[in-house]
């Protein structure tokens, strides 16, 4: 018999941070999948309508962060208060950014189309509402979910499995290299994943703050959002 808390069925601290990441993959997944079908002629559809999918995608995942919020005791947002480490999370963001757009080597990419095209809508109110929906959820969601999943739970979770024990910013070989590896394979570009990866868990063991994390995920996402709006370089997104 499961024993309800508050009235509601318990969630372990790990699935917390577990169930919004795979939430947002699983759309991904579908996405991929549709892809898959529309190229072998078992479906028909325009980019446009498969783009509208995103918004959706970032309803739900916000819809399950709200759900599991009070189980992230780890963000501290006055953490962003220490100006030292703020600075750093600036300026390793923007790092990441320069970084991740010179390591566009096609190699090392998994095939993943032509990217999010908003051009693509005629309409300039769909237009302009897609895009801010797109840098919505490159900036203040996708950060959250994945910080919380690979720094938090993952980094930890490979030091023990009782990851809550384990402190933040703990290092070991180990644990810091499968994941920034695994990180990299999550991504498009899997060599610029990596870097990525191991750029964000090199300051949270320098800071021990997941909030410098988001933080400096966040301002990667946004520069690169800005590259690709000001670039046309559509493949990024």
């Amino acid at each position: 018999m499961v024993v309800k808390e508050n009235g509601k069925l318990p969630v372990s601290d790990g699935w917390a941070r577990i169930i919004p990441f795979a939430g947002f993959m699983l759309f991904i997944g579908v996405e991929e999948g549709l892809r898959f079908l529309r190229a072998h002629h078992w479906l028909s559809f325009q980019d446009q309508t498969l783009f509208l999918l995103y918004p959706l995608k970032i309803l739900i995942t916000i819809i399950l962060l709200f759900c599991f919020y009070r189980r992230y005791a780890e963000l501290n947002w006055r953490d962003l208060s220490r100006i030292s480490d703020t600075l750093l999370s600036l300026l390793l963001g923007l790092l990441v950014f320069i970084l991740w757009i010179n390591m566009d080597w096609v190699f090392t990419a998994t095939d993943k189309g032509a990217g999010f095209n908003p051009t693509l809508f005629s309409d300039p109110l769909l237009f302009k509402g897609m895009v801010a929906v797109r840098l919505a959820g490159a900036v203040l969601v996708v950060p959250l979910i994945e910080e919380l999943f690979w720094r938090s739970f993952m980094l930890r979770y490979l030091i023990d499995n009782d990851f809550m024990k384990v402190r933040l910013g703990q290092f070991t070989w180990f644990s810091c290299l499968v994941c920034a590896v695994l990180f990299g394979l999550e991504h498009y570009l899997i060599f610029a994943g990596i870097m990525a990866g191991l750029a964000y868990n090199l300051l949270l063991y320098r800071s021990k703050s997941i909030v410098q994390c988001i933080f400096a995920h966040a301002v990667t996402n946004l520069a690169l959002g800005i590259y690709v709006l000001q670039s046309g370089r559509w493949s990024f997104w």
